[in-house]
Formats: C-alpha cells, sequence, structure tokens
C-alpha cells in the first residue's frame, strides 16, 4: 500500500467528532445568518474640520437609523475630519473613503486632476454637489475691546489677527476670497482695492494653523485679537452656551460652499445603493434641517426655520469672483501668494 492510499484509508475511517466540525467550518460563510443578529454595513466618510460634530452626532445617526428601518441593516461609520487640504492629500494618497465633504469645489478639482474621481463628477449631484454654507466672518474678544466692526478693522496697528493656513485649509482660502472681495466690491478700482485689504490683513497675521477648527483652539487659547473663521462653530457654541468670543459680521462677505464627492473606485458594487442612499440623504430635509441645527446655513433657505444667524449687507459666492478656478489663478495665487506674501508687512 503505497503512503497517498494509507493516508485516504485513514482519512475514511476519520471519526464523525472530527468531520462534522470541519465540514461546518468549511461552510459557515454560507449557512443562513441564523442567531448572528442584523447585518453590519461599514461606510468610511472623510470631512473637512468643522463638519465632525454634525455629522458624528447628527446627520449619520440619522442616516443609520433611517437605513436599518428601512432594510434591517446596521451600518458603522469610520469617520475622519481634518484641513480639506489635508483631507484631499490623504485622498489622493489612497485612503479608502467612501464620500468625502469638502470645504471647497477647488479640492474636487484637484482629486480630479489626481483621477481619484472622475472630472466634474460633483456638479452631477444635487445642487453641484454643494450640501450646505456658512459665511466667513470674524470672532473677536469679549466686549469686542479693540472695536473691530469689518475686515478694514484688521488692517490696522496692534490688531492681531488669527488666520488658518491656505495650503492645509480649505477655510482659509475662503478667508482669502472674504477678504479680498470685500475690498474689491467696495471700490471702483477693485483689482487693486481688493489687494489692499488682503495686505494689510496678512501684515497683522499673528498666528497660523493647519485648519479652521485648529485655528479656533489657538484664538481660544489666548492668541491674537480677532480670528477670521466659518460662522458655523461660533453660532453652535452660541446656541449650546459654551461661546466667550464675540461674533462680527462684516459688510460684505463670501458664503463658503461645501462640495460632497463620491470615490467609485473605493465602492464595491453591493455598498454601491447603500452609498446612493446616503448622498441622497444628505440634501433631504432631514439632514438639512440638522445642518442648520449645527450652525450651518442650508443650501435651501426655507429650511433653516427659528435659526439666528448674522445679517451680511453684502454677501457674495465664489461664482461672483468667476469660478474656482479663476479665484485660484487670479486671486490665491497671483494676489495672496505672488503679492502678498512676498511683499514687506506693514
Amino acid at each position: 500500500m503505497s503512503f497517498g492510499s494509507r493516508v485516504l484509508g485513514r482519512s475514511a475511517t476519520l471519526p464523525a467528532v472530527v468531520l462534522v466540525p470541519l465540514f461546518v467550518f468549511a461552510v459557515w460563510p454560507w449557512l443562513p445568518l441564523v442567531g448572528r443578529g442584523p447585518a453590519v454595513r461599514t461606510v468610511t466618510f472623510y470631512g473637512f474640520s468643522i463638519l465632525a460634530e454634525a455629522m458624528n452626532d447628527g446627520v449619520l445617526p440619522a442616516f443609520q437609523e433611517e437605513w436599518r428601518r428601512r432594510t434591517g441593516e446596521r451600518i458603522e461609520f469610520i469617520t475622519s475630519f481634518a484641513g480639506s487640504g489635508t483631507v484631499t492629500n490623504q485622498l489622493i494618497m489612497g485612503v479608502p473613503a467612501q464620500l468625502a465633504l469638502l470645504s471647497l469645489e477647488l479640492d474636487a478639482m484637484r482629486l480630479a486632476d489626481a483621477g481619484v474621481i472622475s472630472r466634474d463628477s460633483w456638479r452631477r449631484l444635487p445642487e453641484n454637489g454643494v450640501v450646505n454654507r456658512t459665511p466667513i466672518i470674524v470672532l473677536v474678544r469679549a466686549d469686542n475691546p479693540k472695536g473691530v466692526r469689518d475686515f478694514t478693522d484688521l488692517t490696522r496697528p496692534g490688531i492681531g489677527v488669527v488666520h488658518p493656513d491656505p495650503l492645509t485649509s480649505g477655510g482659509a482660502n475662503w478667508a482669502i476670497l472674504a477678504e479680498y472681495g470685500a475690498g474689491a466690491r467696495a471700490a471702483q478700482d477693485s483689482t487693486e482695492a481688493g489687494y489692499r485689504l488682503l495686505h494689510g490683513i496678512w501684515g497683522n497675521v499673528v498666528a497660523g494653523a493647519a485648519s479652521a477648527r485648529a485655528a479656533r483652539t489657538q484664538f481660544d487659547n489666548g492668541f491674537g485679537d480677532a480670528l477670521i473663521t466659518y460662522e458655523q462653530e461660533a453660532i453652535l457654541d452660541r446656541k449650546r452656551g459654551r461661546l466667550s468670543a464675540e461674533l462680527v459680521y462684516p459688510r460684505s462677505t463670501i458664503l463658503s460652499e461645501h462640495t460632497l464627492v463620491v470615490i467609485d473606485s473605493n465602492i464595491v458594487p453591493q455598498d454601491r445603493a447603500l452609498i446612493e442612499a446616503l448622498v441622497t440623504f444628505l440634501w433631504s430635509d432631514r439632514a438639512q434641517r440638522i445642518f442648520v441645527d449645527h450652525g450651518f446655513r442650508s443650501i435651501r433657505p426655507g429650511l433653516e426655520g427659528d435659526a439666528v444667524f448674522g445679517h451680511i449687507e453684502d454677501p457674495f459666492t465664489v461664482a461672483d469672483l468667476g469660478g474656482w478656478a479663476a479665484a485660484k489663478r487670479e486671486i490665491v495665487d497671483a494676489i495672496w501668494q505672488q503679492r502678498v506674501l512676498l511683499e514687506p508687512r506693514q
């Protein structure tokens, strides 16, 4: 008898106590899910810094509830929030996020340039991919001891400005457009007036940070007299009784608009319906009201209800500056980077 036949012969006589567990182990993945509880699905969602509370505590739990009611499935979310530029770099490096909500469309363009998403894919979503808005405003110390009333006051000697870093923060890029646009819209010589206001403010910048959230932390820790930031966090903090600073609304400022991208290469076929349902949910009345409850302005103002947002006399959008491609080339690069940063401070 050969060695092989001896082995086969011994296997044939193995007791059932050994064979049955081996069989069950082999076919376990295909057995009915008896006793295992509801199925669990996983979604990975990345976003810019100030979204964390609204998404983790509001929007995503609401979708979990709705999806489980519809399908019986449980969803677990893996989330990560940082400066929009940082998130974009992470996506380019290959993090497995299926969805990302970015601070600005410019970062969606970067993802398209890198081949992470298809060109203009976000514009095929509702509202051209814009999920919510918030204006750029100024936070000052309690009782406003420096008398800051507008962006122009931030150019005065003796005013220390905290500002996020445009190289990593979407909020910082919005702030540059807000500062430039406020100056440009107030004068006939718009380009030079916008440059002068931008230059004056940046001459007083005393601290910077990788994200709008990190810049807020610097300000809260005592740096500077004024912080240029999103309205959203200040509204939420005031609503919850944890705001020690004072909001100043510039006469003219930009409404930042936040862009959703879908990373199709990270979505397996069996998750497609789930991801599409979450995308649709972000523009639903329920989700939009949750965003408003967390200090964002809805993409549909009629859903803002009793939320108290400050008045802006002359709000504008990036479309008023020619869109992000033009604004990046003509304002962020040509004026801020090549003039403001290279010229002596006042």
